[in-house]
């Protein structure tokens, strides 16, 4: 009864995960069964030091297991750039295409009266603090309802800053999606096609 009751509650785990349903929970928790114990307590050590290490970047905000993310130690990027984004995730997509040089800024969420956040419960404070030598800031929040009014407060409050150019990324992002799951090639036209606000 209890070998039952630790399937149930690994496959009910499971399914707390991102895209995972029941079915897809029980297939991973059978999979896990079938491998040796050894790379399964590699997977889970894995896990569990990545919890414990990984935190956000003190310049960015990304994720990193150091004190400065390698993007932002890297000084072969472009600093007078910086896009913005909602978090980690679209880091690693709008990496994925290889076009963009320039440095990042992740906000941790954005602006959703809805849900009670407003522009100080996410990083737009860190934001305007990096401001020093920046001729660039690109907003690509997701074309979503929350993206889209966090990028307008966001330009509203770059305004007056009258050496920096604040842009867009184009719509080639479909309107209600992530950028995570957008692909290399319209994440590439929506960059170059970035508007000025």
């Amino acid at each position: 009864m209890s070998n039952i009751d630790s399937f149930s509650r690994l496959c009910a785990q499971l399914a707390k995960l991102p895209g995972i349903g029941r079915k897809s929970a029980q297939r991973m928790a059978y999979y896990l069964l079938s491998q040796p114990p050894e790379q399964v307590e590699a997977l889970a050590d894995a896990i569990l030091t990545a919890r414990r290490t990984v935190h956000e970047c003190r310049v960015c905000g990304n994720y990193t297991d150091q004190d400065v993310c390698s993007i932002c130690a890297d000084e072969r990027r472009d600093g007078s750039t910086i896009c913005v984004v909602r978090d980690p995730r679209d880091v690693a997509a709008i990496e994925r295409m290889r076009d963009y040089n320039g440095k990042y800024h992740v906000l941790h969420g954005t602006i959703s009266p809805m849900e009670g956040i407003g522009p100080d419960d996410i990083r737009i404070r860190e934001l305007l603090g990096r401001l020093s030598g920046v001729r660039e800031v690109i907003l690509a929040t997701n074309p979503d309802i929350e993206g889209e009014a966090t990028a307008a407060y966001i330009a509203r409050l770059l305004k007056p800053f009258s050496d920096i150019k604040v842009t867009r990324i184009a719509h080639g992002v479909p309107i209600g999606s992530d950028l995570e799951y957008t692909d290399e090639v319209t994440l590439s036209r929506a960059l170059r096609g970035r508007t000025e606000l």
